[in-house]
């Protein structure tokens, strides 16, 4: 077949017209150095602080460092690879999360990505991990209570939704417990709660997803997990991106809780991080902004006004203390960031008070304004009264004659020191709560041996649920104690009491 010259021409005519020039326009930099999981890049002049940039073999980096002559950068995953002189690429796009229902009930890494072997998050909704807290205009006093389902916390050191209460106390001694305990008791209150492990042993963070899936907890909660043995990069991202899914709920007028476990290995991770990018360090090698890191991740807990949808997203930082002090660097930075703090005592803890809380140094400050008023009828002075009890008791060591209000003060607070001790895993209804609690501050186990005050209430709480139910319910609609209903509480204590053998 002969071929037409004119053919040949008709074709390259078109060709050469519909012919469009595909100019791809990228930022592109170079590698100066890297070690130690962090990068110098030079180049990249118009990088916004905290952009990702991306390395070759599909590695991330966070922009942390702007200066004048280059970038330092810290570099999320395996960087082994990454050499000086490699080409750097800008993404354009901060660090940003999957949000949204599609994470509950799974474990997930600091960047969103699933880690439980249950199949890719489908979810097409992303916030930046690092967003400007709601200011003082659009939030509301916190006025709603978020239950722990702790009688020692709810009676003494309540929490509201948009609260940050912080869990502060030595290793061991029950922290991590206060925190799953508050999550069970979150069923069915409409309460999405995500639980951030920074710093754990996988083994640790593995038994507590495990026991929330045997309490069903892991219905409503989704865990971040930055564990031990991932980079500083990862754990400091961890919280952020923890909250940054948890405002998917506050910003969409529902309730979220998240807990940070803990904000002590958080603040270790940015002084690696610091050091490596040769920022200047300050107090204890913590670099100057040490505060701030941990401000702007608290102040974004809140209570939105309803002009905002009324959304909530309490906050429980966990912080330990080496040998009790509360007065290192870091401690005194989060108790000056968050609304109260819950101290756990070594002592308490080892002699068999559980949760280990110490009254006397225990606050909340806006939690009050939460309580219900029934709570605050029965348990207005119990703080008080047991941080006065533990005063006397460690008076009444060296005297040998006490007067008799002195020694009555002492049993009672035996005896309620007794009663606030509370089994892991067994949160109590408010209803419950206030019951016992009446039973105690009223005097009526006053006459009790302290050793049988334990199966009192345990045998009180059946005693109510099987026989007096209604008062129960009465208690847990009215939310208050009129002369009426204290009279029924009453009633049903002394009822109780005459058939129970000491």
């Amino acid at each position: 077949m002969a071929i037409k010259p004119e053919e040949i021409t008709a074709i390259l005519r078109k060709q050469i017209e519909t012919y469009e020039a595909a100019i791809e326009a990228a930022d592109v930099g170079t590698v100066l150095e890297v070690g130690d999981g962090i990068a110098r890049v030079h180049g990249l002049e118009r990088t916004m602080s905290a952009e990702l940039l991306e390395f070759p073999g599909g590695v991330l980096g966070i922009a942390l460092n702007l200066e004048e002559d280059n970038i330092g950068c810290v570099l999320l995953g395996d960087f082994s690879h990454i050499k000086e002189g490699d080409e750097v690429r800008r993404t354009g796009r901060i660090v940003q999360v999957p949000v949204g229902p599609a994470l509950t009930g799974r474990v997930v890494n600091a960047i969103g990505q699933p880690i439980d072997g249950q199949g890719p998050i489908e979810t097409d909704e992303y916030r930046p991990v690092e967003i400007i807290a709601p200011g003082v205009v659009v939030r509301r006093q916190v006025h709603e209570p978020l239950y722990t389902g702790l009688k020692a916390i709810d009676a003494m050191t309540p929490i509201g939704r948009g609260q940050r209460e912080l869990i502060i106390g030595d290793r061991q001694t029950g922290k991590t417990a206060i925190v799953v305990d508050t999550i069970i008791n979150q069923k069915g209150k409409g309460v999405h709660c995500f639980y951030v492990a920074i710093g754990q042993k996988t083994s640790t963070v593995a038994a507590v997803v495990d026991k929330f899936r045997q309490t069903g907890a892991m219905e409503y909660t989704t865990v971040v997990v930055a564990s031990a043995s991932e980079p500083a990069p990862m754990l400091f991202l961890a919280p952020y991106a923890g909250t940054a899914m948890a405002e998917y709920y506050l910003y969409s007028g529902r309730h979220a809780f998240i807990a940070y476990d803990d904000l002590s290995k958080h603040a270790v991770a940015y002084r690696e991080l610091s050091l490596l990018l040769r920022r200047p360090p300050g107090r204890e090698a913590y670099p100057g902004d040490v505060f701030y890191l941990h401000s702007r991740l608290l102040e974004r807990s809140a209570k939105l006004n309803d002009e905002m949808g009324g959304g909530s997203l309490t906050s429980i930082p966990i912080i330990e203390t080496q040998a009790g002090d509360i007065h290192t660097y870091i401690p005194t930075n989060v108790i000056s960031i968050t609304d109260g703090q819950i101290f756990l005592e070594t002592d308490l803890f080892f002699a068999g008070f559980r949760p280990a809380i110490n009254a006397g140094i225990s606050v909340s400050r806006v939690g009050g304004a939460a309580q219900v008023k029934a709570m605050k009828q029965v348990a207005g002075r119990l703080r008080l009264d047991l941080a006065q009890y533990r005063e006397l008791a460690a008076f009444a060591q060296f005297g040998s004659e006490l007067d008799k209000a002195t020694q009555a003060r002492l049993a009672r607070g035996e005896r309620m020191m007794e009663l606030l001790k509370q089994d892991q895993y067994q949160p109590m209804s408010m209803s419950e709560q206030v019951a016992v609690i009446f039973a105690g501050t009223q005097g009526y186990l006053d006459d009790l041996p302290v050793e049988a005050i334990k199966r009192f209430e345990a045998e009180f709480l059946t005693f109510m649920r099987q026989q007096r139910a209604e008062v129960l319910k009465e208690l847990q609609d009215k939310k208050a104690l009129d002369e009426e209903l204290r009279q029924k509480l009453s009633q049903c204590v002394e009822d109780f009491k005459r058939g129970f053998q000491p």
